[in-house]
């Protein structure tokens, strides 16, 4: 059934749509209906159905003939080391780690805080607490403090698991001192934390409060104890998911159960194109929502073998690693983002590391995170020869609003768009009166209510700011607070963030625009537009650029041609007159770059420290490089 096919049939009839695709899915008792429109913000997926993630990710595989395909492959050149787990042996700590989080006090509704770098350990313990109803909220290792402090209060939990150090190339980061810092400032205190002991750090424990995650595994194992899973309702909450780079009290977005399970299951064969045991890899980490949903539940729903992958793209140790783990453990489809591929290019713009490696059975690359730029996704269709895929999603929803359905029907690929709306999601561009605009037309880029299964139904413990930031700007529309437009083929185009608009001198403009024609320059690896105050014109246009590995020119003749280049793609209402080469752009560890507080730095508005900074240093490179060309204010 072709693409057009599918998603006339689920605007048709969406109950009758996702009913079908829940019988991929294991439920203890049915719905009492498929969808209740009345139900808490805007509906509920499966009210009234029983059902356990954990179950359908691994007991399940286990009893119908799954058992001894591998599970989970941990690969982390950092430390050297590689471990794998069968579905069976996975099941087996899972419910052995389920125990120990009972013997804890742990039960259903309960919330564990994980804080843990990307190790098997934290696969384990999110899974432990899907086995039992807990709630899991995973912190990305090694947050600040304070960051930590306000999930902690926000989210209230029993326990904290983590590990005593995240390792990162050339460094060691102690987990246990910032969160012995973090339960200080909080004003909830958990009553324990159980500490994975990394051999590079050990981690001194409090008595009383913390207790060796070894420790307190091998005494249920030499008791024999195994946690069953405990039935939840589909709306029930699996976990919560903090959005990054929040300033002041955190947004908590929650997932539920059934939805999430359904939605997930779909995706894998009808979008990413994978078939139960092949290899799926999610080069991400489990602190972020692409390894919630695609290296631990999506892939463990269907029966793939999936990755967690403790490394870099580039430095861990070169930009052939990728390569390498493709190569090695048979890799079908990888996921990762944009920034990611621009590291790798900026290191062997020719691609000659891919020569090194068998990468016959590798399928499809997608992208997704960060706005794919053509130059990228076409270097990576040149020299990889496999079919790459733009698409996008948010944390608020879980899986992919628009993209290219690989297993329903691959769709021809237009450069500079994530593809069409899928299943799910009645896509539309609106102005600011809430109205569609014609089709090629810049807007806020919304999706029409009710959300589809996985969606976010609310944020945790905050209905009223769930309605402020997501539904009342648009009545009747979940709002993106992403800018774009629709082609007349339905083919979406993320331009930027609403507020990465901006307004020069009366015209509307788009920052990703731009940065889609810088980024043609082929001396150039990644670049930023940013819009900064302008007393004459409101607002103008500055360009950031990172230049390849081995280019020799001045950077001013690039400067120069990268403005020429502006103008005459859009034209001299661009204003487009400022372009600053610099070393590295400052990005989250997921490789967002950080354009808003960039902006800040321009206008010399106070700026918070973004918690998920990668290289806080990374910001006075760029202070530096504003105050030479008089921007800094």
């Amino acid at each position: 059934m072709r693409y057009q096919e599918v998603y006339n049939g689920w605007k048709e009839a969406p109950e009758a749509f996702w009913a079908e695709a829940a019988k991929s899915i294991d439920w203890y008792r049915l719905w009492d209906k498929v969808f209740d429109p009345y139900a808490d913000q805007y509906g509920r997926w499966f009210p009234g159905a029983l059902c356990n993630t954990c179950y359908n990710c691994l007991d399940r595989h286990v009893a119908n003939g799954r058992a001894d395909q591998t599970a989970l492959i941990y690969d982390s050149p950092i430390t050297g080391n590689k471990q794998s787990f069968t579905y069976q042996e996975l099941l087996d700590e899972v419910a052995t780690f389920a125990a120990v989080l009972r013997e804890g006090g742990i039960e259903k509704g309960d919330r564990v805080i994980i804080y843990m770098p990307a190790i098997p350990q934290a696969v384990i313990a999110m899974l432990a607490c899907a086995r039992i109803g807990a709630i899991h909220s995973v912190v990305f290792g090694g947050f600040a403090p304070n960051e930590l402090a306000t999930r902690i209060d926000d989210a209230t939990p029993k326990m904290i698991v983590t590990a005593s150090c995240g390792i990162e190339p050339g460094r060691v980061i102690a987990y246990k001192p910032l969160l012995d810092e973090a339960i200080e400032l909080s004003s909830h205190k958990p009553q324990y934390c159980v500490v994975y002991q990394r051999q590079e750090v050990k981690a001194e424990l409090i008595s009383g409060r913390d207790y060796d995650w070894v420790d307190l595994v091998n005494e249920q194992r030499q008791s024999g104890e195994k946690a069953d899973c405990v039935p939840v309702l589909a709306t029930d909450p699996l976990y919560i998911l903090y959005t990054s780079g929040t300033t002041g009290q955190p947004k908590g977005v929650l997932r539920d159960n059934g939805g999430h399970m359904v939605a997930l299951h779909w995706t894998m064969k009808n979008i990413y194109d994978v078939n139960p045991g092949e290899v799926f890899w999610a080069a991400s980490d489990v602190g972020w929502v692409v390894g919630h949903s695609y290296i631990v539940y999506a892939p463990l729903l269907t029966g793939n073998t999936t990755i967690i992958f403790e490394g870099k793209p580039v430095g861990t140790p070169d930009a052939g690693v990728f390569w390498r783990v493709i190569s090695e453990h048979k890799v079908a489809a990888l996921f990762t983002a944009p920034t990611a591929f621009r590291a790798i290019r900026k290191e062997d713009p020719e691609g000659e590391l891919m020569g090194n490696y068998d990468l016959s059975g590798f399928r499809t690359l997608f992208l997704a995170g960060e706005r794919a730029d053509p130059d990228t996704l076409k270097w990576a269709e040149d020299k990889l020869k496999v079919p790459v895929y733009d698409h996008w999603w948010q944390t608020e929803t879980g899986w992919t609003i628009a993209g290219n359905p690989a297993g329903i029907e691959p769709l021809p690929v237009q450069h500079g768009s994530s593809t069409v709306a899928m299943p799910g999601y009645d896509i539309q561009i609106l102005d600011d009166s809430c109205v569609e605009v014609p089709r090629g037309e810049t807007g806020a880029i919304s999706v029409k209510l009710p959300l589809p299964p996985s969606c976010l139904p609310t944020l945790w413990n905050d209905d009223e700011r769930f309605r402020e930031s997501y539904l009342e700007e648009y009545p009747g529309y979940y709002k993106t607070a992403d800018a774009g437009y629709m082609d007349e083929n339905g083919y979406v185009f993320i331009m930027s963030r609403t507020d990465d608009i901006i307004n020069v001198a009366g015209h509307r403009l788009s920052t990703g625009g731009m940065e889609e024609v810088v980024a043609g320059h082929t001396d150039i690896a990644e670049c930023a537009v940013i819009g900064i105050a302008d007393q004459l014109k409101g607002q103008v246009p500055a360009g950031f650029i990172v230049l390849n590995s081995g280019v020799n020119r001045e950077p001013t003749e690039i400067e120069g041609e990268v403005v020429q280049m502006v103008r005459d793609s859009i034209g001299p209402v661009a204003a487009f007159k400022i372009a600053i080469t610099v070393p590295r752009l400052p990005k989250t560890r997921s490789g967002k770059i950080l354009r808003g507080t960039m902006r800040k730095i321009a206008d010399g508005e106070t700026y918070k420290m973004p918690a998920t900074i990668d290289d806080p240093e990374i910001l006075n490179e760029i202070k530096d490089a504003m105050s030479v060309r008089g921007l800094a204010k």
